[in-house]
């Protein structure tokens, strides 16, 4: 969008931002992220962006956590097998999209020796866990895991091989890896490895 078209000062111009948030950190990763490309992306002055978010980090923590929260459901459908695997499903279709491209370019950053992502990044992470709690334990008062299974591991259990074959492997995402995965997590809590 070009800056000769303002967008106001609403919900549009937050769309706007953070959409761009995750191009920019998808393409130059967090060491060259800069918010003036962020701002012209979006079609806002450099203030607009400052006034809402007051540094890069809290804007890259917010953008990702609603790509995040916007792309990867929480499900309820009263099956534990049909949550999982739907959450599961949710986070590979979020890996492949820009907002997850944007997550794993930060992530490979850090790792290859670049400018650390911030600690707030890392909470993105621990949040939408902690908001696939619930799945877990509405399962366990249903009775369909064992008494105590402790839901975050559970859930880290899940996610885990998803990011391991995006980050390490570098393998190809699909429903049947997501599929899987939600194998794998439900086989270790009927056997109560989580408990």
């Amino acid at each position: 969008m070009s800056p000769d078209a303002p967008l106001g000062r609403g919900p549009k111009v937050r769309t706007a931002v953070l959409a761009a948030t995750v191009a920019e950190l998808a393409e130059l990763g967090y060491a060259g992220f800069a918010v003036d490309n962020v701002a012209r992306r979006a079609g806002v002055h450099k203030t607009t962006v400052y006034r809402r978010w007051p540094d890069r980090d809290a804007l890259i923590a917010d953008a990702l956590a609603d790509s995040a929260a916007a792309e990867i459901p929480l499900p309820d459908t009263g099956s534990v097998e049909d949550d999982l695997r739907a959450l599961a499903r949710g986070l590979v279709a979020w890996v492949k999209s820009p907002g997850g491209q944007a997550v794993l370019a930060v992530m490979v950053s850090e790792t290859a020796g670049s400018a650390s992502p911030p600690t707030v990044v890392r909470h993105v992470f621990r949040d939408r866990i902690r908001q696939a709690l619930p799945i877990v334990v509405r399962a366990t008062e249903r009775g369909e895991l064992p008494a105590g299974t402790d839901p975050v591991e559970l859930v880290k259990a899940l996610v885990a091989p998803i990011y391991f074959r995006a980050l390490i492997t570098r393998e190809r995402l699909t429903d049947a890896t997501a599929d899987s995965a939600t194998r794998l997590a439900l086989a270790g809590a009927h056997a109560g490895v989580f408990g």
